[in-house]
């Protein structure tokens, strides 16, 4: 095990908790954190139900998460873990655009979001950051961050969806991906009467003139945001992450 002494120094290694869908992410995640001493994987869980069963066994230093996982939405589960344990850092691990994700990651309380491309260093770079009591954010959503702060973000430069809710923002996905009002309302826990009224107002905030057009719009997001995720992961330096 390689320990990088710069940052062990402080004694023992911080407990890290994984959760991911993906026995090969996990797998690669532990590989690579294992290279690091000051650093150990005490547990980890494959769905939002076993972190919980991880957590009422364990309280980690840091709690490293896909965004998305099946049973929760990833903003529901951020928010669930820190009702439980308010002080627990969450870093975020996505193949979400950053772009449309990190703010809302971090507006639900996590300490962080990193791309799943973005390489083994910038991860551990990243896990210790948060560690250290710091939010870490790709550079780009960094200076787009202070100029939101600031007040000089470009005219224009603001998407529609960026005026959705949280919860309107996961109901357009899951009707871009092509999901009806019953399985939306099951996935994210809703009744189909809320799933509508959550419909509605999307319709009203992206200016679409009936429910065609709303899942014409939902479709082409969906479609541009796949697009944009990387095609090859083959420079990534976490192993298994895709």
């Amino acid at each position: 095990m390689k320990s990088d002494p710069e940052h062990s120094k402080s004694g023992a290694p911080r407990n890290i908790l994984i959760v991911d869908d993906h026995p090969l992410i996990r797998s690669g995640l532990k590989q690579l954190i294992a290279r690091h001493g000051d650093l150990n994987v005490s547990g980890e869980g494959g769905s939002p139900a076993e972190a919980f069963a991880e957590l009422a066994r364990q309280v980690p230093d840091l709690l490293l998460a896909d965004m998305s996982m099946p049973g929760r939405s990833g903003f529901e589960f951020i928010k669930d873990v820190l009702a439980l344990h308010p002080g627990l850092p969450i870093l975020i691990l996505s193949m979400h655009d950053e772009g449309l994700y990190a703010e809302r990651v971090l507006r639900a309380g996590a300490r962080g979001f990193i791309m799943k491309d973005a390489g083994g260093e910038r991860l551990i770079t990243a896990i210790r950051q948060v560690l250290n009591g710091q939010v870490y954010v790709s550079p780009g959503i960094a200076a787009r961050l202070l100029e939101s702060l600031t007040g000089h973000r470009p005219r224009g430069s603001t998407s529609p969806i960026e005026t959705l809710s949280d919860r309107e923002f996961e109901v357009l996905r899951l009707i871009g991906q092509g999901r009806g009002t019953r399985d939306i309302a099951e996935q994210l826990h809703l009744s189909p009467k809320t799933v509508d009224v959550h419909r509605a107002h999307i319709r009203t905030k992206l200016k679409l003139k009936n429910a065609v057009a709303l899942v014409s719009y939902a479709i082409r997001w969906v479609e541009s945001e796949t697009a944009a995720l990387p095609r090859n992961n083959a420079e990534a330096e976490i192993p298994g992450a895709s």
